[in-house]
């Protein structure tokens, strides 16, 4: 059977040889060369709606299913096991994009399995279900463009089998293992992928309304699935599967006991109290000038990375802040976002809002400097953090809903000198959250649903909320 597949089912090297035959073929493409093929292993190509049922966007894993049952000619099915179970391989069908620079990205997460919760808890990483599933993929990526409106003219372009290299195991069953504790703590209602690095438990459901029971607690919890985060998978492809595209020096360059995070935070509290004239010094030298991200630069060298990011974060998907804390133990600026675009804003839900994704799936590193009684800024320490599950639905969501209805009512506009002032949330009425400007100047500008064009704005987290976020001991 295997001479007339054109693959050997057992072997993980002929099925990525098989699939490089994808390479450059439409979906559509598929569909219609196994329509001349007569090898009798075409699957379901009696039905003459099989192109138009898996063009719909409703149809989960549509792609995919092609690829299964048109190309390798196996029926798609449930089965927990890998795909090619006899040569233990899963088959990912995944998009990625290109944006005008000409660099490329993945388009979304990577999904591998179902979490259930009450089975889960009694996993070893090792022995996991979603180990087994990702231990060796054969990933196919496809090029995603806006202006092709049938799905099934979408273009394959790689086709690699992938394992998660011995130092990103590492780190993937930290979050394993992150994501298992907070189950069992009986919180799985609050989980959220801004807890963990590269390896993430996304929503996965029919239905905002659709709930799950949890072991360790009364309170339903969303249906959730282990994925492979956006950045990961970016790395992936920039890195594996395109080799030498895009490349970030690591932090860890040696084994270590310390999880991941314990070894950053580590490392730049073995600078805590010098100054940042100090560190400049040791970590720069001679440099004269101090640029706009000079404390972030630092950061990155106490932890031995030349550039500005690092391996780690790149994959991780984890952003830098830099907090500055005066003598009086106070901070000065809100941390402000990338600007919204007022008529995309109004077409979004919460559930799915560009804003929630965001600090939903985001982990933060914050290094926070502080003055002394002279002055002087000095390093207090660094501390990973996400934004905690009951701040981001309860006063971010009702920051996000007032602006989409404050747009959708039409935007109250009042000239107050050289200023236009407006009635979108105020920093004074929430503790978390509030709309400011977010402009070069007057004239950089979006245009409002009603037509009109207004100053670009942004969401911002107050200085007094991340304040309270911080750990004491930065702040004696």
């Amino acid at each position: 059977m295997e001479q007339i597949l054109g693959y050997d089912k057992t072997n993980p090297l002929s099925i990525e040889m098989y699939a490089q035959k994808l390479i450059g073929k439409t979906f559509r493409q598929i569909i219609e060369d196994d329509e001349k093929n007569e090898n009798g292993f075409r699957t379901r190509s009696d039905n003459p709606n099989y192109a138009n049922e898996h063009e719909n966007k409703r149809r989960k894993g549509g792609l995919g299913e092609i690829i299964e049952e048109r190309f390798f000619h196996y029926e798609a099915n449930s089965d927990s096991r890998p795909d090619f179970y006899e040569a233990g391989v899963e088959l990912k069908v995944t998009p990625y994009k290109k944006n005008s620079k000409g660099l490329l990205s993945a388009k979304e997460r990577l999904v591998i399995s179902m979490i259930d919760y009450c089975a889960v808890i009694d996993e070893a990483f090792p022995n996991s279900h979603v180990y087994a599933k990702m231990r060796l993929m054969l990933l196919i990526y496809y090029l995603y463009l806006a202006e092709i409106k049938n799905r099934l003219d979408y273009r394959i372009d790689y086709a690699r089998l992938f394992s998660p290299p011995k130092e990103d195991l590492k780190v993937i069953e930290e979050d394993f293992q992150k994501i298992i504790n907070k189950i069992k703590s009986g919180h799985a209602h609050e989980l959220s992928e801004g807890d963990t690095l590269y390896l993430g438990a996304c929503t996965k459901a029919s239905s905002s309304a659709d709930r799950r029971k949890q072991p360790c607690s009364d309170i339903l919890a969303k249906p959730r699935a282990f994925c492979l985060k956006n950045s990961y998978m970016t790395n992936v492809l920039n890195n594996i599967i395109i080799p030498g595209k895009i490349t970030y020096e690591p932090i860890l360059k040696e084994e270590t006991d310390k999880t991941f995070e314990q070894y950053v935070v580590d490392k730049i509290a073995a600078y805590k109290n010098w100054s940042v004239t100090d560190l400049k010094q040791r970590f720069l030298g001679t440099i004269q000038n101090s640029p706009k991200n000079l404390e972030s630069m630092l950061v990155f060298r106490i932890l031995g990375v030349t550039g500005n990011n690092a391996a780690e974060f790149q994959k991780a998907g984890i952003v830098v802040k830099t907090i500055r804390v005066n003598k009086n133990n106070k901070i000065k600026e809100n941390m402000s976002f990338p600007a919204f675009k007022f008529k995309e804003l109004v077409e979004e839900e919460w559930e799915d809002s560009t804003f929630g994704n965001y600090l939903r799936d985001t982990r933060f590193l914050f290094v926070v400097y502080r003055e002394d009684s002279e002055g002087i800024l000095r390093l207090q320490g660094c501390q990973f953090w996400n934004i905690p599950y009951e701040d981001l639905e309860n006063d971010v969501k009702a920051v996000w809903e007032k602006t989409k209805q404050v747009l959708l009512d039409g935007l109250v506009i009042v000239p107050k000198g050289k200023r236009l002032t407006n009635n979108f949330p105020k920093q004074s009425e929430n503790r978390v959250s509030h709309v400011r400007p977010h402009a070069q100047n007057k004239q950089d500008v979006y245009e409002l649903p009603d037509g009109r064009t207004y100053p670009k704005q942004c969401f911002w987290l107050n200085n007094s909320y991340i304040l309270s976020q911080l750990n004491d001991d930065f702040l004696k």
